[in-house]
């Protein structure tokens, strides 16, 4: 595969990490999340690697082993659940490449117990229960508007759109184990502002508030990702622009 020329200097890293009020110690788990939407595992991987040298927080300092393995399972989860988001394929190629770059004492496979205990929940917990806590978690997300929401998906000419939905909810987005409602609204972000898709952006940004973040941390959050996107080509696009790297619209915002 041909290699491709990186964009995250020591300096940009830095940048990333003391950038004003993001929430605390998410910086690497958002940045690693809009880098693999953009299509740039390898960069998601360098993050995982200067994480693990600097740690998550806005000093720079040596992270014990313990953390480490938060950070680690950070920065995994946020790519399982950014498949509901981008796509599987992108998901794939991010966790190798985290893999690459992960000591093995950190490292979740089998015959280690998910964190996540999503196993246990496929295999041993009744299906209807699994699809009633993501419902509550969709639920959390819109608000007084879900049961339209999901509504509108159920008559999008199938209802397999729906059924595609609940299972994404009560699968991979509703497990907080690692990830809780306002982190999982984070990575949503860094999913869904690369791709150009304010409809589905609105409801999220308008989610990661009912699911506890604050107004301030919601605009860094996307000021962050807007400022990724950008490092990596991303514009705004004219109306005369036939294609294009960027966004056809104003990206929305809270």
């Amino acid at each position: 595969m041909r290699q491709v020329s990186s964009q995250l200097s020591k300096e940009v890293l830095h940048a990333f990490r003391t950038r004003p009020n993001l929430p605390p110690n998410s910086w690497y788990y958002i940045a690693g999340s809009t880098l693999s939407t953009l299509n740039r595992p390898d960069e998601a991987a360098r993050v995982l690697e200067y994480v693990f040298q600097h740690g998550s927080g806005t000093t720079s300092i040596v992270p014990s082993r313990l953390h480490q393995l938060v950070i680690a399972r950070k920065m995994r989860e946020s790519m399982v659940k950014l498949a509901a988001i981008a796509g599987l394929p992108k998901t794939i190629n991010a966790l190798f490449a985290l893999k690459s770059v992960t000591p093995s004492h950190l490292i979740d496979e089998p015959l280690m117990q998910s964190p996540t205990m999503r196993p246990v929940e496929v295999f041993d917990v009744p299906a209807p229960r699994v699809l009633q806590k993501g419902q509550r978690f969709f639920d959390s997300i819109y608000g007084k508007i879900s049961k339209r929401v999901m509504g509108q998906m159920d008559r999008s000419g199938t209802e397999d759109l729906g059924i595609a939905a609940r299972l994404m909810y009560g699968y991979i987005l509703s497990n907080v184990s690692v990830l809780n409602r306002s982190e999982t609204s984070y990575v949503l972000l860094a999913g869904l502002i690369p791709q150009d898709v304010n409809p589905q952006l609105k409801g999220h940004l308008k989610g990661a508030l009912n699911n506890g973040a604050t107004v301030d941390e919601v605009r860094a959050v996307r000021a962050m990702i807007l400022h990724i996107c950008e490092l990596y080509g991303m514009q705004s696009l004219n109306e005369a622009d036939v294609g294009g790297w960027g966004w056809r619209d104003e990206v929305a915002n809270v």
